[in-house]
């Protein structure tokens, strides 16, 4: 792994960083090159846009990501946290939790805070055990297969199909609907690439996407028959609660939260477990600690984590002039916090760029940092990853790559698309 490392921290001059690309994301080395030349030469950098858009301000070091997520009255969420330019008619159409901020934003999270905090997830642990067993029993005897369709992707999805309460049948749909979402801008994917001008059909729809009426359509359906009702699903949940701040959930208020569960819940950890189990085949001493002692796994959950970053960043933007990391900010201008970067950066993080599983005190910002946007399933994820890794890896003699590695083509979610493998069982 030296070679990668190397690779990995090669310099990159500074004029030939572009974030804005999504080609530049695609062979998992040049995004970490144009962070680490950022973090070092110009941790707040202004990063020019493709029109539409006006361009933004990268932010690169821990620090100042830290700083930046916690404050949202100078930082708000409120003009959306994607790259994307909307205007306040599409602001109104398309807002969901994560463009919310203060009392409104707590009421949305604490619809759903109770079913997602350690103690309530923890109840899914052998539910999970029996899950992972069976997506691994019947994916590992294939010998060759592509481990994010036979593994990462049938995992989380199930447990987001145990918490909507909807049969097992429909996981396929609901992956397919992430993958078109979620993959707006990648041409394997999208239905409608987002910058095209087709896209201009769809504006009013979360990520351009035409696939999100279907996403409304199904999820009208399962609000209509458990309106009412007292079941403790995600879905009944939210179409029988009254927000704390006394504001009823709007229809399309619903349709924005549904879709963000039907994303969220499953991209992110589908992808934190395919990066992990590559990081493990590509540091096989690091698999071998894991397989030697079992007991290192949950805090291994936390390295995983960090390295796999699954989202490269959030947008924020600024409500007032400011000053951030010796630039001054204007108002209105977009302010795009680089998680990933920040879980690289030296100050915080001996070693960087090597993979330790045995790793302590790791202070990453996977889920954001201290601010009310911390990632609400995050003890979800982590108990799922942790999960699929203590069933997974007591099966395996080994693992290598049996072909080429496929990216999501993004600079918002760090997906692999294709992970081709080779096993070879206990």
């Amino acid at each position: 792994m030296t070679e990668l490392l190397a690779e990995t921290t090669r310099p990159l001059p500074l004029e030939e960083v572009d974030l804005a690309d999504n080609d530049r994301f695609l062979d998992g080395v040049t995004p970490w090159r144009m962070f680490h030349t950022l973090r070092h030469e110009d941790p707040v950098h202004w990063q020019p846009e493709p029109e539409p858009n006006t361009g933004f301000w990268s932010v690169t070091r821990h620090a100042d990501i830290v700083r930046v997520d916690r404050d949202a009255e100078t930082f708000t969420s409120t003009k959306f946290v994607n790259l994307e330019e909307v205007d306040d008619d599409q602001i109104a159409k398309r807002r969901s939790m994560l463009e919310t901020d203060g009392l409104r934003h707590t009421a949305l999270r604490r619809l759903l805070h109770r079913q997602f905090t350690p103690r309530a997830v923890a109840q899914y642990t052998d539910f999970l055990r029996g899950l992972t067993a069976r997506t691994l029993d019947a994916a590992l005897p294939k010998g060759r297969f592509d481990f994010v369709s036979e593994v990462a992707a049938d995992f989380p999805i199930n447990v987001l199909a145990r918490m909507f309460d909807v049969p097992g049948e429909d996981t396929q749909q609901l992956i397919d609907w992430g993958n078109r979402i979620i993959g707006n801008t990648d041409p394997d994917y999208a239905d409608v690439l987002l910058h095209s001008q087709e896209s201009e059909k769809y504006r009013d729809l979360p990520f351009r996407s035409p696939a999100a009426l279907e996403v409304f359509a199904y999820g009208r359906e399962l609000a209509a028959q458990r309106k009412g009702g007292d079941n403790t699903d995600l879905i009944s949940q939210l179409v029988n609660q009254l927000p704390s701040d006394g504001v009823p959930l709007s229809d399309r208020d619903f349709d924005n939260y549904f879709l963000l569960l039907v994303v969220a819940g499953n991209e992110t950890t589908r992808h934190a477990i395919s990066h992990s189990m590559l990081a493990l085949i590509q540091h096989p001493e690091q698999l071998d600690r894991l397989r030697r002692d079992p007991s290192l796994i949950p805090g291994a959950v936390e390295e995983f984590l960090r390295w796999a970053s699954p989202v490269y960043h959030f947008r924020r933007t600024a409500t007032r002039d400011t000053e951030l990391g010796g630039k001054q900010i204007k108002e209105g201008d977009k302010v795009v916090l680089w998680f990933a970067s920040g879980n690289r950066d030296e100050d915080v993080f001996d070693r960087p760029y090597e993979f330790d599983v045995t790793r302590t005190n790791i202070d990453h910002v996977t889920f954001g940092k201290g601010s009310p946007h911390f990632c609400l399933g995050n003890a979800l994820a982590r108990l799922e990853i942790r999960i699929m890794f203590e069933e997974l890896i007591p099966r395996l003699a080994d693992i290598r790559v049996d072909g080429d590695i496929r990216r999501v083509r993004s600079n918002f979610v760090n997906g692999i698309k294709e992970l081709p493998v080779e096993v070879t069982l206990a």
